[in-house]
Parts: structure tokens; sequence; C-alpha cells
């Protein structure tokens, strides 16, 4: 082939922005203007309708010539007795909408279509969008009056229901994934969803760990639905986590979870437990005034910016002092929970600021809370794993992100926590 007509066509192929020429595209624009086919956005739809059935059923009949070493209206080989026998139609999802496809058959059943196998209903494209609205938060009447105003296809409750339960066995892989040996920091927090439980709504709690491995990074550990905290419920994710493959984490921090420091006691001994201090102060000036909020929350900062914890201790009194008659609720919250406050205190700016706030896992909760905000409440616990899943799946995916400068912080977990991480 000359170059020029090689060049011609490059420049083609990159004018259309796709892989036919434009003589190509013209013919089929000519015929569809003068069939009438082509005079509104809606006709370039059906346009695109027609066009993807006829490609789909001409592969498919390619298909069929290969499984059969013949070409249709050609004589089989000699001695071969399996031949053509006629088509089964078809219907079949797609982006453009249903898909009217002519299925070929041959006499001994042995064909085995690959572009549309036997018993698939939609293309993954298809599936994908629903999947999408679903995490988004959608409910299924939502969905299905989304699907017939743009691709005009009439989806079934049910169609949708099988769908997103496809996942289901992705999403129990996922609960029992291997995970790392060395986790720098695990947070744990819990997500309150309303649940259909014996023919009543209540209020089940969903719990979340994220874990911070060596390289910074943030990995969803896993998810667990239970109706009140204590330290059972603790240790039987702490020895899930640790079946797992996990064999030590440097310092978990949580939100002041019942029965949580028992555990962690029990299953991983040598791990620090960090309360989340902002969870601290959030809980205890709840109840405190608007017009003194702003001053109350700068005295206790003096208390957790200390720089160890005899000056913590001061500054607590320091505080007790100036509010403690007027709101005393707020230092005797700070007292009864000290012990877990303080062991931040022993280390350098650069740990402190990774564990003593959860805000990594707060950022993803509020992807959740969007996800559940519409639906009122679901109908299982099974339903609302898969929610969260799908959700997390698709704000995710596949993106990571570090945490804030993490190689500072890894130097001084690695002289703090010294022959407890890799070389």
């Amino acid at each position: 082939m000359p170059e020029t007509t090689k060049k011609r066509r490059r420049q083609s192929k990159r004018a259309n922005g796709h892989g036919f020429s434009d003589e190509v595209l013209d013919n089929l624009l000519k015929q569809a203007t003068a069939d009438g086919q082509l005079t509104t956005a809606e006709d370039m739809q059906g346009l695109l309708r027609q066009l993807s059935g006829a490609l789909l059923n001409r592969a498919m009949e390619a298909e069929m010539t290969h499984h059969l070493g013949y070409e249709r209206g050609q004589e089989p080989p000699e001695g071969q007795e399996n031949r053509r026998n006629g088509s089964n139609t078809k219907q079949v999802r797609s982006d453009h909408g249903k898909l009217e496809m002519m299925v070929p058959r041959d006499r001994e059943g042995s064909f085995e279509p690959q572009l549309v196998q036997k018993h698939q209903t939609s293309f993954k494209g298809f599936d994908d969008k629903i999947l999408a609205m679903y995490a988004r938060g959608m409910t299924v009447r939502d969905i299905r009056a989304q699907l017939e105003e743009l691709y005009a296809v009439d989806v079934s409750a049910d169609l949708i229901s099988r769908v997103t339960d496809g996942v289901l066995d992705e999403l129990r892989s996922w609960q029992k994934r291997p995970l790392e040996s060395i986790y720098c920091i695990v947070y744990l927090d819990a997500l309150v969803v309303k649940i259909r439980d014996k023919g009543t709504v209540r209020n089940k709690s969903i719990y979340v760990a994220v874990g911070v491995p060596t390289d910074g990074s943030r990995e969803v550990l896993g998810l667990w639905v239970q109706e009140s905290e204590g330290a059972a419920f603790w240790s039987s994710v702490l020895e899930d986590i640790r079946h797992r493959g996990v064999e030590d984490i440097l310092v978990l921090c949580a939100d002041g979870l019942s029965g949580m420091g028992k555990a962690v006691e029990a299953i991983f001994p040598h791990t620090v437990f960090q309360t989340c201090v902002v969870h601290v102060v959030r809980n205890s000036t709840r109840f405190v005034p608007w017009k003194d909020r702003k001053a109350v929350c700068a005295d206790l900062r003096h208390i957790y910016n200390a720089k160890d914890e005899d000056a913590a201790l001061e500054a607590l009194q320091a505080f007790e002092n100036k509010w403690g008659a007027q709101y005393p609720m707020v230092s005797k919250s700070w007292e009864r929970r000290w012990d877990e406050i303080v062991p931040f205190l022993r280390y350098p700016a650069e740990i402190r600021r990774a564990i003593y706030t959860t805000n990594a896992i707060e950022a993803l909760n509020r992807n959740f809370r969007k996800a559940v905000k519409t639906r009122g409440h679901l109908p299982s616990d099974d339903a609302a794993i898969k929610l969260l899943y799908l959700s997390l799946r698709h704000e995710r995916k596949g993106t990571v992100r570090r945490t804030r400068e993490w190689t500072k912080a890894l130097n001084q977990f690695a002289v703090y926590f010294e022959g407890r991480l890799p070389n």
C-alpha cells in the first residue's frame, strides 16, 4: 500500500476517533438519512442500537464459521457431519438499549459462543452501571427509572438484585483475603445503620477497620456487623484479623469502644491502644454552649499538645481551675479516660499527628453515609455489608491514599518500636 494512502487512513482515524474510515461512516450516515432513520438524537440512539446488533450478529456468525471450518453458503469439509442448523433469537441489554441478536446453531449443539455466551443477558459494562448506581445509594426503583430514561430498557427489580448479589462471592473473598503481617496503625470506628431484623427495624453498628502498613497506604481490613459492643465481640474481630496473617500492630486508634482495651491486651499484648483525642474533645464539649465552646476547646488543646504526660496533667489542672465550676463534666470525662488518652504523648510530633485521631476512617464513613441515607433501612445484615462494600469499591477504584508525611513518621516508628518493623 502506498505511503500516502496509509497516511490518509491514519489521519482519517485520528479525525473521527475510531478505527473506521471516513468513507465507511459517510456511507452509513447517507443510507440512514436517505431512509429517514436519522432526524433526531433519539434516532441516533436507535441507529447505534441497530448497528451494534448487526455487528454482534456478524461477529457470532464469524465464530460459527471458525467453529465449523467453512463459510455460510459453502459446502462443509468432506466427512464432516456437523453443520449449520438455523439460529435462535436472543435479546441482551447494553449501553445502547436492548439488542436483538440471532445466535447461530449447529446440529451437534457443540457451538459455544464467546462474545455473548450462553445464558448471558447483558454486557459487563451494563451491569457495572447498575452496580455504580446502587453503590451511590440509589434505590432499586430509582435505578429502574434511570435505565428506562437513559437506555429505554425496562429492567426488573429481580434482575437488579441478581446483579448486585453477583458481588457476594467477591465480597466474601475480600473479607477473608490475607493481610499484611505488620501494620503501624489500625483505626477502628463504627457506623450506625438501620437494619430490619426479625420483623423489627433496629439500629446496628457496622464496624470498619483501616490499616496503615509500612508503605503508608490506607487499606480497609474488613466490615463487621454487631448490635452492641463488648470485649467478646472485639476479640472476635481482632482474632479474625490475626488469622488472616496480621502478626503485629504497633498502635490501634479507636473512639472509646467498650471492651476494646481488654480485647487488644488479650490478642495483641504489645499493641498501644490510643483513644481518638478528637472524639474525646467532641464528647466532652457537647454540652458546652456555643458562646464558650471555642474558648473551652482552645484550653483543651493545651492538654493534648503538651510535651509529656506531666505537662498534660498540669494543663488539665489549669483547665479544671478555670472551667471546673462552670462545666465540671468536661474535666471529669478526661480524667475518666486518661489512661487511654495519653499514650500518644510519649511520642514525637510525627507519630502524634498519625495516631491522635481517626479522621482517616471518618472520611470513609462519610461516603458510607451518603450511600445509606436515601434508603431508610436495609433488609438484612448482608444487604448492609453489600451496599457498603460496593460503595467502597466504587469510591476507591484501585486508588490508594497515602498518609501525609509518612516517611518522617515511619522513621520515628522505627526508633520508638525498635525491632518490630522489618528492615
